[in-house]
């Protein structure tokens, strides 16, 4: 019966989704940048430093076509290009904070993702 039961599990849609765009490598950070507010071009690239300008400009595109970011032109001169989140990209706030406090505690730096139960570090304010 159990066996059953999983041969009919499917993923939902919804989640299917949102990790088809943000499942894709700089997506999550380029939105948590712009969490703390509006940014050209220059500083999102400087604030993710490994990111090439080639990538970061298609990411940029698909949050802009996901309707996550504006893409808002100054035609200047200089013409300059401003990046902010709009109100769906804004709602992706807490979920993004709550995914920072998971790796503090599961992913540290010094470390990868711990796999068994009992693992967990102790939690410092039940000292």
């Amino acid at each position: 019966m159990e066996h059953d039961q999983k041969a009919c599990m499917k993923v939902d849609g919804g989640m299917t989704r949102v990790f088809e765009l943000l499942g894709k490598r700089w997506t999550g950070l380029i939105v948590a940048v712009l969490t703390e507010r509006a940014a050209y071009f220059a500083e999102l690239r400087r604030a993710i430093p490994k990111i090439s300008e080639r990538m970061l400009t298609d990411r940029l595109t698909e949050l802009v076509a996901a309707g996550l970011v504006l893409r808002e032109v100054d035609p200047g001169p200089p013409l300059r290009v401003t990046y902010r989140l709009t109100e769906s990209g804004r709602a992706l706030e807490p979920a993004l904070n709550e995914l920072a406090r998971w790796a503090e505690r599961y992913m540290p730096e010094d470390r990868g993702c711990r796999e068994r139960p009992g693992t967990e570090p102790p939690d410092p304010l039940a000292l």
